[in-house]
């Protein structure tokens, strides 16, 4: 296929949501059957060309550019990197309001790893008392897509996928404004 990566989560304890939120996610028993699998997959399979990656989840390892670094350092395998998703890791609303900060220290620490990204963008309920984000369509959010697409413009072909987009129109408007910002700052998309 020619394929950058395969891109997949770590799992989640969660019994009745394969992605969702459990006490246990970031234990540290959970972070060595992560670092077990992810061996044995890579082990099994033998990829020569293709990197087997973990995508960025709020409450699964890996949960920040650190966490990704001490996942890699375990597993010890050359063809394991990175799926870059800012908005998985946006979590708080310090991380929501500083995310071009965030994701300037995600490409300065895992750049050389990265193999693709999604694109969607996030937002922040105000009429609320407690944390409460979601996320939505590029363009639509608070994502600082202009410090996205530079950092991303530093990599040599490594695919942005929009995602999660209920319709080929919502596609196609995440993929005009994605290319407008891009085109704003001097980046072909």
């Amino acid at each position: 296929m020619g394929a950058n990566c395969c891109v997949n989560i770590s799992g989640s304890k969660n019994p009745k949501h394969w992605a969702g939120p459990h006490k246990d996610n970031l234990s540290e028993a959970t972070f060595g059957q992560i670092v077990e699998v992810t061996r044995k997959i890579i082990d099994e399979v033998k990829p020569t060309r293709t990197y087997f990656t973990l995508e960025f989840m709020p409450w699964i390892h890996p949960d920040s550019a650190d966490s990704y670094l001490r996942i890699i350092k375990a597993v010890d395998r050359k063809q394991f990197a990175v799926h870059m998703d800012p908005v998985n890791i946006i979590n708080s609303p310090k991380a929501y309001f500083g995310n071009g900060v965030l994701i300037k220290e995600c490409f300065k620490k895992l750049g050389h790893l990265i193999r693709s990204c999604h694109g969607k963008d996030i937002t922040l309920k105000e009429d609320a008392y407690s944390t409460q984000l979601e996320e939505c369509r590029p363009g639509l959010g608070q994502l600082e897509y202009r410090v996205y697409l530079q950092e991303l413009s530093k990599l040599k072909d490594i695919p942005l996928m929009l995602e999660h987009l209920p319709t080929a129109d919502e596609y196609e408007k995440a993929a005009a404004f994605v290319r407008s910002v891009g085109k704003d700052i001097g980046i072909t998309v």
